[in-house]
């Protein structure tokens, strides 16, 4: 049987860079077994056909529960099923998050995560198409560019924002998050640059990493308490491997949790409820669900607008606090670009574009759980959207903030109708009405394992599980609190963060294990 010295259970936005960077190491094998294919759907390239991958082959299609404050509706949870994980399907937006997100992280028991703790990690991967700077990388892997083309009515959102007193800001990853200004993309030469892109396809020549597609990791393998491999699925074969030092799980907020408790690991209660043994009771697992939700105005336009090949479609952006408190995080976060992003039932124009406000800091936490013990069952996913009346009223303000500014002077020769919610949707109560009818998530799932000292903490501030050796999650799942944006850079500096964690732990039990030779009183630790 081959063993390898860690397996990463995972290629997408983290585990990609942890295979990447303990394989620095000659001496150190790594196996990476990731349950979708290679990145070869050609609209995974374009960064204008993102929106197309939703509900694709390369997409695992979860749905949440019905969900209770939506009228019973089931929420779309698109999480990506390829190489380079979401990475590969999502809006290539590249936003870090606010500096106070970090400082809480440390706040909540987690030395070493605060701001100043995690910004090195940013700088680590990124190649900034605008060079080095206190904020910024250039000697990264991931390229970080400013849009080839923005469409013109992207830069009179800008415009309508900054005439409605709101701060240009060039770089949403600088010196503030607050403003308006246009996003920057993961993209390099036209083309998404995905994590697997990035951190993976540079390096499948290196003879210690062993990259498994199609491979479905159906347990982890324990001797007692201690992680000593997985099973997993691979061409109608189930195949058994041991690890030497480490298995890395690294499958994202939904299928973390999912595969830790079906290996036994979660609330004992619910787990023996389940039929799963137990190997360790951990609460936590599955638990504290936290995700960005939004909601959209669709504007009609007699001008075409469509959006250029090299374009997200998802271009200018507003971060604001909605009491205007500048010395807080932003709790709003708008997007602005030249698609119409429409709910079923409504009609779309010829053309038309999209301004979208979202809740960076929703009241709400919710749960992932098993719906059987079966493996081939999609995790159950309850994320309680808008249980808070306050969370509604802040997206009623922020409709109507959008609206204000698609009536300002920059829109002039813009002007179409309304779509959605449409002209007629005008009281608080009927704009409630149509966000809860057709609010949508921002596809940011995190929280599920989270990092603490805390009862309900699943890692510890190294990403340890607690309670067992030899097994750390690597992923958006471990962070305790989201963070104020898109979540795909903090995911990548977390697999940087790891990295770092994974290799200074190898040489601690390498200097322990040296000195128990020369000394045999060491006989533990």
């Amino acid at each position: 049987m081959t063993n390898y010295d860690y397996i990463v259970i995972g290629a997408g936005s983290a585990g990609c860079v942890v295979a990447n960077r303990l394989t620095e190491d000659c001496d150190t094998t790594v196996l990476l077994l990731e349950a979708g294919n290679p990145a070869t759907k050609p609209e995974i390239q374009i960064p204008a056909k993102c929106i197309s991958l939703l509900g694709t082959e390369v997409d695992w299609s979860y749905f949440s529960e019905p969900e209770p404050y939506l009228n019973g509706r089931k929420m779309f949870c698109s999480r990506g099923k390829v190489l380079g994980g979401s990475s590969s399907i999502n809006f290539m937006m590249y936003v870090r998050g606010n500096p106070q997100d970090y400082d809480r992280w440390q706040e909540l028991g987690n030395p070493g995560w605060n701001y100043q703790g995690v910004l090195p990690y940013f700088k680590k991967s990124e190649h900034q198409q605008r060079g080095a700077s206190e904020f910024h990388g250039v000697d990264g892997e991931l390229s970080v560019t400013d849009l080839m083309s923005p469409a013109v009515v992207s830069q009179r959102f800008i415009d309508a924002c900054v005439s409605m007193g709101y701060n240009y800001n060039p770089d949403f990853n600088g010196v503030q998050q607050q403003g308006v200004g246009l996003y920057q993309l993961t993209v390099k030469d036209g083309k998404r640059h995905s994590a697997a892109a990035a951190f993976l396809l540079p390096i499948f020549h290196r003879p210690n990493l062993t990259v498994t597609t199609g491979a479905l990791v159906t347990r982890l393998l324990f001797e007692g308490t201690r992680a000593i491999g997985v099973e997993y699925l691979h061409e109608d074969t189930l195949h058994q491997i041991r690890v030497n030092q480490e298995v890395i799980l690294s499958a994202g907020a939904f299928d973390s949790p999912k595969l830790l408790m079906l290996s036994g690991i979660g609330d004992a209660e619910y787990l023996q409820a389940m039929g799963i043994s137990v190997i360790a009771d951990l609460p936590g697992v599955g638990q504290n669900l936290q995700d960005h939700v939004l909601t959209c105005v669709v504007q009609a336009t007699t001008q075409d607008i469509h959006p250029a090949i090299t374009s997200n479609g998802v271009e200018a952006g507003l971060f604001l606090h909605s009491k205007g408190n500048v010395e807080s995080a932003p709790d709003l976060q708008f997007f602005f670009g030249p698609i119409q992003f429409l709910s079923p039932g409504y009609t779309p124009a010829d053309f038309g574009f999209t301004g979208a406000v979202s809740l960076t800091r929703l009241q709400n936490i919710g749960s992932v759980g098993l719906r059987s013990s079966n493996l081939n069952d999609p995790p159950t996913i309850r994320m309680n959207y808008l249980q808070n009346q306050a969370d509604v009223q802040k997206l009623v303000e922020g409709v109507k903030l959008i609206r204000q500014l698609f009536q300002t002077s920059a829109f002039d020769n813009f002007h179409g109708d309304e779509i959605a919610p449409g002209s007629h949707v005008q009281s608080d109560a009927a704009l409630e009405a149509y966000i809860r009818d057709t609010c949508s998530t921002v596809w940011h799932p995190v929280g599920t394992c989270k990092m603490g000292i805390d009862s309900m903490a699943v890692v510890d501030p190294e990403l340890r599980v607690h309670g067992i050796e030899g097994l750390r999650v690597v992923d958006a799942s471990i962070m305790p609190t989201i963070t104020t944006g898109n979540t795909n850079a903090p995911t990548i500096m977390i697999g940087e963060k790891a990295a770092d964690l994974i290799k200074a732990g190898r040489t601690a039990r390498t200097v322990l294990s040296k000195s128990n030779v020369q000394n045999p009183a060491y006989s533990s630790i």
